[in-house]
């Protein structure tokens, strides 16, 4: 297929795709899924052989969250039944940062619901992060809490922090349709300002929200051109109690289309299958491995994930391999431009912000009785009731 020949001999030399071969991948049919796979599966191998990289979410602070943002169960008037606390305490984050080291993680990441922190919040986590590094030797660490103000990404690599989540969710145009409380521009701010901190930024979007095939190219396009070293893909988990509960429009197919269409758009980042990848991909997750390098362990923020051990058998089954600790992820070229200029940032910025819904917009309400006939897999939905906020054990 010329096309798949083209994306990758252009995925090899990093060189962008042009708007139409990114649509025509979208647009490919079932017959030819497995030569997409296997076409975006050479690019991903190129700059990242068989490593996966692990990642393990603490939600730090749930629900209760003021801004509107259609897709999250924390927004305001949502009516899901998740999980809702305040602030965890430095050790007990840590504790639960603990058990996704243990698990194989090498990142944490570190979310809080609302429209971004307070000084004393950013204090409060910078705490947390400390605590997380002196008993964890190596560990990662990525905030995500919202909208930044003046300042505070610098507190926060200060206090030890090596990236900062910040997801573009939606294309420019359609952004007012799913979020009111603030603007696309709000959250390319942010994630600029983090990359002038030294912060290794991660952006990424949410796919299955109602967007057409141009709006998901409009998104990785800007993503390219804020140039993250990490981009997430998330895909909607559609729950009772928030305006996007009927959206049930994504297929395991359609999902590893737009995965194959961010790799061959981002060749050479970390692409990190986020929240939705058990509801959405289900038995095909681990043909999802060949086009991305990088998986959350475990839970979400208000959902549950498949259990830790799982995801390590479907690694090792999928003939792939956990990244180690001492491993660098990103490609040589990547690594050698984050410390030839001390931070995250590469690109010339371009593209495009509350923090509820960051790092996987995983967060779940109760499974609806009345499943319709429309490929809606309710049953794959779970309510988070273990792990940061309980007392029970955490998954990982």
């Amino acid at each position: 297929m010329d096309l798949l020949n083209t994306l990758v001999d252009k995925g090899l030399r990093r060189e962008l795709p042009t708007r139409e071969e990114a649509l025509a991948v979208l647009a490919t049919s079932d017959d030819e899924l497995l030569d997409v796979v296997a076409a975006a599966g050479k690019v991903r191998r190129q700059w990242f052989g068989r490593r996966v990289k692990l990642n393990y979410l603490v939600n730090l602070k749930s629900g209760l969250c003021p801004e509107d943002c259609s897709y999250c169960s924390q927004r305001l008037g949502s009516t899901a039944g998740i999980l809702k606390y305040t602030w965890l305490k430095p050790d007990e984050a840590s504790q639960s940062a603990a058990a996704g080291v243990a698990g194989g993680a090498k990142r944490v990441c570190l979310v809080a619901s609302g429209r971004g922190p307070t000084d004393r919040d950013v204090d409060r986590v910078s705490r947390t992060i400390e605590a997380i590094k002196e008993q964890n030797e190596g560990v990662e660490v990525c905030a995500c809490l919202g909208l930044l103000s003046a300042g505070q990404a610098d507190k926060l690599r200060t206090a030890g922090a090596d990236a900062y989540n910040h997801n573009l969710n939606t294309s420019e145009a359609t952004y007012g349709e799913i979020t009111t409380t603030h603007t696309y521009a709000d959250r390319v701010d942010t994630v600029q300002q983090a990359q002038a901190a030294g912060l290794s930024a991660c952006s990424g979007l949410i796919a299955g929200m109602g967007e057409t095939d141009e709006d998901l190219v409009d998104v990785v396009y800007a993503l390219r051109g804020l140039d993250p070293d990490s981009v997430p893909v998330n895909f909607l988990i559609p729950f009772e109690g928030t305006p996007l509960a009927k959206e049930w429009n994504l297929t395991p197919q359609r999902c590893l289309r737009i995965l194959a269409m961010v790799r061959f758009v981002c060749p050479d980042v970390e692409v990190r299958i986020a929240g939705g990848r058990e509801v959405h991909l289900r038995t095909m997750q681990p043909l999802a491995l060949h086009l991305a390098n990088s998986i959350f362990l475990g839970d979400y923020l208000t959902s549950e994930g498949q259990a830790g051990r799982t995801d390590l058998e479907m690694i090792a089954d999928a003939g792939f391999e956990v990244e180690g600790a001492g491993t660098v992820t990103l490609p040589e070229h990547r690594a050698d431009a984050i410390a030839a200029a001390g931070c995250g940032s590469h690109g010339d910025g371009g593209g495009g912000g509350g923090g509820c819904g960051p790092c996987g917009s995983s967060e779940a309400a109760p499974a609806p009785t009345d499943a319709t006939e429309t490929g809606a897999r309710t049953d794959l939905v779970a309510v988070r009731r273990r792990g940061a906020g309980t007392d029970l054990a955490p998954n990982a």
